[in-house]
Parts: structure tokens; C-alpha cells; sequence
């Protein structure tokens, strides 16, 4: 026997994804569990209240826009009485295009469409987060973060017919691909997140930091069109607004500003949030949002203490910035804070440390009180 025959082949690139699913099972297992629970409990919730919580999953607002888009395409728009315009081009295209391929080969509505597209994207953002979280901490630090993830007060969110669960996948993906150094990956992932939401930005942050700061200085060819790649789809779709709206580079911002979006730095969130102290009930929702925040900052500054990778810095701190410091309708500041799943990292360190019966128990309360909380919101006022 000669050293030829001791070698075997690497194995294929199906062994490898093979494997990667088993390891990620049990992580998926417990993400599957908690939003089938989730969707329960907003069932029984809606049909005690004369309410169809399929109706509420597809076919409230975000998620009418997104149908509207898919079906009409865009130049629809509301003018208010107060004279300003919300125009459906403030919606980025790559969830349409979804809904609207699905529905093209399957019976299914648009709406239903984006309800399948949602849910297969959120099974990917969690195969992400997993992937991010195993590649530093461990897989049972991963199994915890995607459970934490699963389990977010607004996590009812992932179940519906928005891009909050697609963008996470885009990005959780892209950053994975950042830290095992496949760049092209990154690259093309970051443009797709791009083509999404606007906070795609903070992905090209993310991948253009990480390169501008690597000690091999020498030319790496995948690097530097991973770098190239990274900003076209979000720019793509920006210049197109401008070129249809006739308002040149800026005129995505002037559709965000019908919408009363901008950046602000937190002036208007912080004036919000002040407002509520003028009357006792209000004032617990203040304190309430104080507490929200600080522990938001809390966990960010945990990641950058426990020396969380560049890219995941780079890119939660945009995320955050841009939720908090923007101004809107400020009720969906929970929501915009989902695709942060760094956050969570400190928090599923910490649970993997536990045994497994006391972290399971943490979170299956979690996942519950979740489940009560989702329903009880998407039965009131909701996701805007």
C-alpha cells in the first residue's frame, strides 16, 4: 500500500452542505418550534377575536405594499390629507420579484407567495445566525442564538409576508462569508441585501471596513470584486428611483420623506419618547422605551467588550443607528432592530454556559410569553 492509497478524496460539495444541515438540526428544530408556536397562539388569538390571522400574516400593511408591487409594479401611491405622498417605490424590489416568480409557477397568490418566501427566508436566516454564531462560540452557543432570535417580542414578524426575515438571511449569510473569507460570496449576498432594505448599507459597511483593514496588504482579486459587488444592488435600485422620479441621485430620499422617514439623529424618538412622561400611563411606556434602548446599547457594547469580529460590529452598529436615530413611525423601531442578530450573541454565549435543561426552560418561557405578545400586538396595532 502506497501513500496514494491511504488519500481520499475531499469530500463533495452535497457531503459538506449535508453535514452543515446536521449540525444546524437542532438549532432549526427549536426555530421551527417556536414560530409554529408563535402561529398557534395568533391563530386561536384571531379566530376568539373574529379575526383571520391569515389575513393578518399577508395582507396588512408592509405586506399589502409588497403585493401591490408584485402584481401592478411600481408608481402606486396615497396621497394623505395633509398633503404628503406615500409612493410604493420606497419599497425595495427583491421581495416582490420573490413573490411575483412563486406566484408565476404555483397556484398561489402574491400575497401567499410572499407569505412562503418569508418563511423559507426565515429558516435561512436562522441556518445563518447558526452559522455565525457556531464559527466563533460553538454550536451550542449557535442553537441558543437562533432561539433568541426566534423568541424576540416582535419575532411574529418572521412569520409574516415582510423582508425582515430575507434581509436577515442576505446578510446573516454575507457576514458569514466575510469571516471564512469568501469575499465574491459576501459580495454578491450584500448587493441581494441591498436590493432589499435600505439598511443593505450596513452589509456594504461591514465588507468595505473588513477590507480597508486587513494586514495583507497584497492584491487578492476575490477581495477586491467582492468590494465591487457589494453596493451595486442597493445603488442599482437608488439611481433607478432617481432616473423614474426625475429627481437625480436624491430622489429615494425625497420618496422616504413622503413617508416621514429620515435621519434625524434621534431628535424626533428622543422628543417621543419624552412626550410620554407628561401622563402616568404614558409614562410607563416611556420608561419602558428607555429601558429598550439602554438595553439595546448594553448588548452592543457587551459584543465590542467580548471582541466581537469587525464586521459584525461594523454592521449591528449601522443597524442600530439607523432604527433609533431615524424618524418615522416610531412603532416600528422593534421591528427594524430584528436583522441586529449580534446583539443576541453575549445573551446565547451566557445560555450555552447553562446546563441544557435550565437554558431550554429560559427559553421555552421566553418563547411563550413571545407567542402571547405577538398575537396580542398583530390583534392591535401592529406592525406599520
Amino acid at each position: 500500500m502506497n501513500d496514494l492509497d491511504q488519500c481520499s478524496p475531499p469530500p463533495s460539495y452535497g457531503a459538506r452542505a449535508g453535514a452543515a444541515l446536521r449540525r444546524a438540526a437542532p438549532a432549526l428544530l427549536a426555530y421551527a418550534g417556536v414560530r409554529a408556536l408563535g402561529v398557534a397562539v395568533l391563530a386561536v388569538w384571531s379566530a376568539a377575536a373574529g379575526k383571520s390571522a391569515h389575513t393578518l400574516l399577508t395582507a396588512r400593511w408592509d405586506s399589502l405594499w409588497y403585493t401591490r408591487v408584485a402584481e401592478f409594479g411600481y408608481g402606486w401611491e396615497v396621497k394623505l390629507p395633509d398633503g404628503s405622498v406615500h409612493s410604493n417605490l420606497a419599497f425595495f424590489p427583491l421581495l416582490p420579484w420573490l413573490e411575483r416568480l412563486v406566484s408565476a409557477v404555483s397556484p398561489l397568490s402574491h400575497a401567499d407567495a410572499g407569505l412562503v418566501v418569508s418563511s423559507f427566508a426565515s429558516l435561512c436566516a436562522a441556518t445563518g445566525i447558526f452559522a455565525v454564531a457556531d464559527h466563533l462560540y460553538g454550536r451550542r452557543a449557535g442553537i441558543c442564538a437562533v432561539t433568541l432570535w426566534a423568541v424576540l417580542p416582535v419575532g411574529i414578524v418572521q412569520s409574516m409576508a415582510y423582508s425582515e426575515s430575507l434581509f436577515t438571511a442576505l446578510a446573516a449569510w454575507s457576514l458569514y462569508a466575510v469571516l471564512t473569507g469568501r469575499w465574491v460570496w459576501a459580495g454578491v449576498l450584500a448587493s441581494c441585501a441591498g436590493l432589499t432594505r435600505p439598511v443593505g448599507a450596513a452589509v456594504v459597511a461591514a465588507i468595505w471596513v473588513t477590507a480597508a483593514v486587513r494586514r495583507e496588504r497584497s492584491a487578492d482579486r476575490r477581495m477586491i470584486l467582492g468590494v465591487v459587488l457589494a453596493p451595486l444592488g442597493a445603488a442599482g435600485y437608488v439611481l433607478w428611483v432617481g432616473r423614474r422620479t426625475g429627481d437625480g441621485i436624491l430622489g429615494y430620499l425625497d420618496v422616504q420623506a413622503g413617508w416621514g422617514n429620515g435621519f434625524d439623529f434621534g431628535y424626533a424618538f428622543a422628543r417621543f419618547v419624552g412626550e410620554k412622561f407628561t401622563a402616568f400611563p404614558a409614562a410607563l411606556a416611556g420608561a419602558g422605551l428607555i429601558i429598550g434602548v439602554a438595553l439595546v446599547i448594553w448588548l452592543y457594547v457587551a459584543g465590542v467588550r467580548a471582541r466581537q469580529p469587525l464586521p459584525l460590529l461594523v454592521y449591528t452598529g449601522i443597524v442600530v443607528a439607523l432604527a433609533l436615530c431615524a424618524a418615522g413611525y416610531f412603532g416600528s423601531k422593534p421591528r427594524l432592530l430584528l436583522p441586529a442578530f449580534p446583539l443576541l450573541l453575549p445573551l446565547a454565549v451566557a445560555l450555552a454556559r447553562l446546563r441544557t435543561s435550565r437554558s431550554a426552560l429560559v427559553l421555552a418561557g421566553v418563547a411563550a410569553a413571545s407567542a402571547v405578545y405577538g398575537a396580542f400586538w398583530l390583534n392591535g396595532s401592529g406592525p406599520p
